[in-house]
């Protein structure tokens, strides 16, 4: 009965068959137990292809006391009563009331021995309860201070090929268990990253692939605090492997194989090597494919082009290959986590003259306007405003007389009127930001708790994530004494979301600033007599977080 799952036995399930089902189970005979186990396994889930737990059936085991009862038998000398109370565990777990009452009765260490077992029924059953049990927070250090990280890893290692239950459950546990800082390195250190990549590489089973590259997406999400990202990137083959798996027949396998080359690319070296490896070409085809798709896929494969693009070699490289097209369709999306990300990588392929012409040919300037006035995202509203300043701030016009492509030929684009249009919201942008009362003192003052006050209310609080180069940094000087008022408003604008303190990168665009001599600049720009009062005042702003980041060197 709770293999076929009939219809309408819900009553029968909780006024009874749950406590015969624990009756049973409490049987002396072993083979009573397993049978028990089994059903108890079973008739809790109510649909098998998405893994859907009946909760009321769930909790009416955990109240009649099934949670102790099915750990103990879990110890069982015989492997068919582990195996079967393990899946049984692993199905219940699914609730997270249900998980909770396991960890607090001991199941986590039980669990993490099971998956020692070298029987492969029992060791995979215990790998699925840690895959279920790891999804909450509050489990994810029990598992490793179990040593549930190494039996999982070792697992990998001692079932390589032809074992896919075993290797998914795994895969999948130590991707939510890679998702915790401290978990993470507890994975590298057992050797996750060689066994995630040997499955990514060589295993053909699309449950598997998906599960190794949302754990290696995982494991490389964590660039600042430790050097995973790095290590993934190093272990040979793992670019190469991830790439390939963006090509992939199964939308997941290809979800998560973006997301991790998105995480990746944060490292200078494996974005340099990820393009080596085949990457623009393959997150090109992906972005050209995947209009029809998931929200999340669409956002990793917008994600890993920009960040591959932070590189301008990288940049030129995704233009040519006809990247421009579908990120702009990507910036039309609804969805603000497809549209931000599209809106990062057209920004970042703007910095060069020859896409800023492509993204104006492509029809791109109305998809970067509506963002920049439409978003419910400040962060897109703020990266589309940045790719239309880049666009139009002088440097796309001598190329533009030949055209973008390499036979010379252009499209035809009214250049004028697209400039007046991208201005027109840039500074409707700028101004949303401008309080009349505020401004005109920070104006008239050089006090810094009132400049301080006008920073603060202009935080943009994701664009502290931002980190820009050089070039990008000596563009906003230069677009400072750019002969467009809006221009130079925009980028006294930027340099303020760059250097604003608490900002991750502040301190090094500070020191960027102080290269390239901004000081002057900055000064001459807050004094100026003609320049719109944006300009002049977030000018003054960034002079002082300038003079707070590096002091008397300025």
């Amino acid at each position: 009965m709770a293999e076929t799952n009939p219809v309408g036995m819900d009553e029968f399930w909780l006024k009874q068959g749950t406590a015969l089902l624990l009756s049973l189970a409490r049987s002396a005979q072993e083979d009573v137990q397993e049978k028990a186990a089994t059903g108890l396994a079973t008739f809790v889930v109510i649909d098998d292809e998405n893994a859907t737990v009946d909760p009321a059936r769930a909790e009416a085991v955990m109240r009649d006391g099934g949670v102790p009862l099915l750990l103990g038998l879990a110890k069982s000398s015989r492997e068919g009563v582990q195996s079967e109370s393990a899946k049984a565990i692993a199905n219940l777990s699914v609730n997270a009331k249900v998980a909770k009452a396991v960890a607090d009765e001991g199941g986590i260490n039980i669990l993490a021995d099971l998956a020692r077992s070298m029987n492969r029924f029992v060791a995979e059953e215990a790998a699925g309860g840690l895959w279920n049990l790891s999804v909450g927070e509050e489990h994810k250090a029990a598992i490793a201070e179990a040593g549930g990280v190494k039996a999982l890893v070792d697992l990998i290692f001692k079932w390589p090929s032809g074992i896919d239950g075993v290797l998914e459950r795994a895969a999948g546990a130590l991707a939510n268990l890679a998702a915790d800082e401290v978990c993470s390195m507890e994975v590298a250190v057992a050797g996750g990253v060689h066994a995630l990549v040997m499955l990514a590489r060589s295993c053909k089973v699309e449950g598997v692939q998906e599960q190794a590259a949302r754990a290696l997406a995982n494991l490389a999400a964590h660039g600042d605090s430790n050097s995973n990202n790095a290590a993934v990137g190093q272990e040979a083959g793992a670019l190469e492997a991830l790439v390939q798996l963006t090509c992939s027949q199964n939308e997941g396998v290809r979800q998560e194989a973006a997301g991790a080359l998105w995480n990746l690319s944060f490292d200078d070296r494996n974005r340099e090597a990820i393009a080596a490896a085949g990457g623009v070409q393959a997150l090109v085809a992906l972005a050209q494919a995947c209009s029809n798709a998931s929200q999340g896929l669409q956002e990793r494969a917008a994600g890993a082009l920009w960040g591959l693009s932070v590189s301008e070699a990288n940049s030129i490289a995704i233009g040519r290959e006809g990247g421009v097209a579908p990120l702009i369709e990507l910036a039309r999306s609804d969805a603000e986590d497809v549209h931000e990300t599209a809106a990062g990588a057209l920004w970042n392929l703007a910095f060069n003259p020859g896409n800023a012409l492509r993204i104006v040919e492509e029809g791109g300037v109305p998809a970067l306007v509506h963002l920049c006035s439409s978003s419910g995202s400040k962060m897109a509203r703020f990266m589309a405003a940045l790719a239309l300043a880049y666009m139009f701030d002088g440097r796309m016009d001598e190329i533009a007389l030949v055209g973008s492509s390499s036979e010379g030929t252009s499209k035809s684009v009214n250049l004028d009127g697209a400039r007046r249009m991208a201005l027109k919201h840039i500074e409707s942008f700028i101004v949303s930001f401008s309080d009349p009362h505020s401004f005109s003192m920070g104006a008239a003052s050089s006090a810094p708790g009132a400049l301080s006050q006008i920073g603060e209310a202009a935080r943009i609080q994701e664009a502290g994530h931002l980190r820009c180069s050089g070039a990008e940094i000596g563009r906003f000087v230069a677009m400072l004494r750019n002969s467009s008022p809006i221009l130079r408003s925009c980028a006294a604008f930027a340099l303020l979301q760059f250097t604003i303190p608490g900002g991750r990168h502040a301190v090094h665009h500070a020191s960027l600033l102080q290269k390239v001599g901004a000081w002057r600049v900055l000064r001459k720009a807050g004094a100026a007599t003609t320049a719109p009062i944006e300009a002049k005042v977030f000018a003054k702003v960034v002079s002082g977080y300038l003079k707070d980041h590096m002091g008397d060197t300025v």
